[in-house]
Formats: C-alpha cells, structure tokens, sequence
C-alpha cells in the first residue's frame, strides 16, 4: 500500500491512542490497518490471531495460493494489492455458479462448492455468516484443510458460534470475537497481510 502524509499522521494518532497491547510486531500492523479503516479501537480487544497464521498465511501468499471470498466488497478490495505483489487468483461464492439449494444461502453454497475445489487455500468471509458456518463445517468434517482463513462477519444470529468454531478447528486463522465485524475488516487484514508477506518473500533485493 502506497501511504500519504494524511495517512501516516493517522497512523500516528492510533499509535498514540492505542495504548499498551500485547501484540507482536506484525500483529500490531494488521490491528492498527483495521482501527485505520474503521477508526474503532474496540478491535484492539477483539481481533484474534491464532498460533502461526500469520506465517501460515504470508507463506500461502508466497506459494500463489488461491484465494477464496465470500462477497465481491472483498475482492475488489483486495485486487490491486495482489496484483502489485504475488497476483492470486481469486474467486467469490456469490459469483460461483452453483445448483440452487433452498437449505442454504448462495454464499454458503457457493463457498461449499469453492472450498472442494481449492481445499488448501486461503479463505476470507468478511460479511456472510453462513458462508463461514458452511466452510467450518467443512473443516469439521476434514474435507478440506485451508492454509489460512480470515473469519469478520458481523451478525446477531450464529456469527459469534461461528468464529468460537473456528478458533477451535485448530486451522490458522484471523478472526474477530463477538457480534462486531464487516467486510472493510477482512480487507484491511488481508492487505495488511499481503504487504508483509511481500516483504518477506516477494520484494526484489536490491541491487548494489
């Protein structure tokens, strides 16, 4: 991501306002993009890293994995920090064509029908609850094993049970606790992400 002055007296502000954590470098860059984005510190609380997702997900970056998200808000949002870095392809659910299915919303569906086709890759759900229940179960059931997913819907009905399901599959994971979330959160994780990872594995090393 490319930063302006505006931007970085921003970022200044959250660094001054944000007070202690316990957050470990590249964790704290992720948790400061989200707070950039929604100017809500309440996420300082509520964003979750599981053991090694951070790693897990720069490497999966690195191997041009393919990503999986659930509305076209996160794809777009994502597109152009990809295509400057390691260029995944991407594919979201609502766009998938699938078979109708009264049980399920076309988000569910179409992640199901996605997750089987690319079982290993990174998944982001920033808004659609049931498109992160149906994935869970995935995993639940070992049909699939992804190399990262990134978990923010926001919701009164399931979207907390969802996450809690998530953070006990043992699959590394972002995730926000509670009610609170948006499809904005998922991007800025990602992206975030993506720019570490580029300097970890993508950035050309200069010549002398």
């Amino acid at each position: 991501m490319e930063w302006h002055t505006t931007d970085a007296q921003s970022l200044a502000i959250i660094d001054q306002e944000i007070g202690e954590h316990i957050f470990a470098p590249a964790e704290y860059e992720l948790v400061r993009r989200v707070i950039y984005e929604t100017a809500d510190f309440e996420y300082k609380s509520l964003i979750r890293f599981s053991e090694r997702s951070l790693q897990a997900g720069a490497a999966a970056l690195a191997a041009r994995s393919t990503i999986v998200v659930d509305v076209p808000m996160v794809q777009v949002g994502i597109a152009l920090a990809l295509q400057e870095t390691f260029a995944n392809p991407v594919y979201c659910s609502l766009e998938t064509i699938t078979r109708p299915q009264k049980e399920k919303t076309q988000a569910a569906w179409g992640i199901q029908t996605l997750a089987r086709r690319y079982p290993e890759g990174i998944f982001v759900i920033g808004q659609s609850q049931t498109a992160l229940t149906a994935l869970v179960e995935l995993i639940e059931s070992e049909e699939i094993r992804p190399a990262l997913v990134v978990g923010t819907p926001s919701g009164f009905v399931g979207a907390d049970v969802a996450k809690e399901r998530l953070q006990d599959s043992m699959i590394p994971n972002i995730r926000i606790n509670g009610r609170k979330g948006s499809a904005v959160v998922a991007v800025a994780l990602i992206n975030g992400l993506v720019d570490l990872a580029w300097e970890a594995y993508g950035k050309p090393n200069p010549e002398f």
